[in-house]
């Protein structure tokens, strides 16, 4: 890892919880020396990344990066096409869908829309979203480059007694989502939460993100199961066309064996009978 990148890793720390760092919690988030850290955090103030409260001495986030991300949202933009897709796939399936980004190795959240329909109902909380334990995560690994994947660790980080800690179990699961093109978790980042997302493809058809439902664990039964991966398909042919990437052949391959199978042509069936009845 670089000079810059070991500088760029501390922004990423940063999240909707936890706005603010001070010294301290970035030596022990980094497991890096106080002089080490300090000098990076300097430069990265310098260069108006990152901004220090004259008060508390914490750091926050600093104005070059919302001048950053309006110049890449109005050179490059993704909210427009997922804030058009999400709220169809919520009502759809019921539940929550959410869209996330790529940047470098981390996957942040981009928008996310509730349907409200039930009293349980999965929030997103977490602006960045682990690899290895979520839907999303899964979804991006299978089908990235390879130095993705290469670039985890081999003892993973663990959040719940679901998620996957070894390298060599993760990548057995990520072949079977290569096979079955969804990627599936069942409290893997967090308890009582289920989670099935699909990739999100650019420009360059390389994967950029992930777009995925969040359910809560007790309500995942095989027909709600059958009915967000039907949806997902859908919402990620939409949102990769508006970011100008198309569905690569493999995968358009297996999504298209989905959709014609005799489970998802009945399901379709019998939901055009509700809505004619209804």
């Amino acid at each position: 890892m670089t000079t810059i990148s070991k500088a760029i890793e501390l922004l990423n720390l940063f999240t909707a919880d936890c706005p603010e760092l001070g010294l301290a919690e970035f030596q022990r988030l980094t497991r890096r020396d106080k002089a080490t850290t300090y000098r990076y955090l300097c430069a990265l103030e310098s260069t108006g990344l990152l901004e220090q409260d004259a008060v508390s001495r914490a750091y926050r986030l600093g104005p070059a990066i919302l001048r950053l991300a309006h110049v890449r949202e109005v050179t490059v933009p993704r909210r427009q096409g997922v804030r058009m897709a999400l709220p169809r796939l919520a009502d759809r399936t019921g539940e929550t869908a959410h869209a996330s980004i790529l940047e470098g190795n981390t996957l942040v959240t981009l928008a996310d829309h509730s349907a409200n329909r039930h009293a349980m109902q999965v929030v997103m909380h977490n602006s960045t979203i682990p690899l290895h334990a979520t839907g999303s995560g899964l979804a991006v690994l299978a089908f990235a480059d390879a130095a993705l994947r290469e670039s985890l660790l081999d003892e993973l980080p663990k959040f719940t007694h679901n998620t996957m800690t070894r390298r060599s179990a993760l990548m057995k699961e990520l072949q079977r989502v290569r096979q079955s093109g969804f990627g599936i978790v069942n409290e893997g980042f967090e308890e009582g939460v289920s989670g099935i997302g699909v990739p999100l493809f650019d420009s360059s058809n390389h994967v950029a993100g992930a777009v995925a439902v969040a359910s809560v664990s007790v309500r995942m039964n095989d027909e709600l199961i059958k009915t967000i991966k039907h949806e997902l398909v859908y919402a990620s042919q939409s949102i990769s066309r508006s970011w100008g990437g198309e569905i690569p052949a493999p995968l358009r391959a297996v999504w298209d064996a989905f959709l014609t199978s005799p489970e998802q042509v009945h399901l379709k069936q019998t939901k055009k009978h509700k809505e004619k009845t209804c």
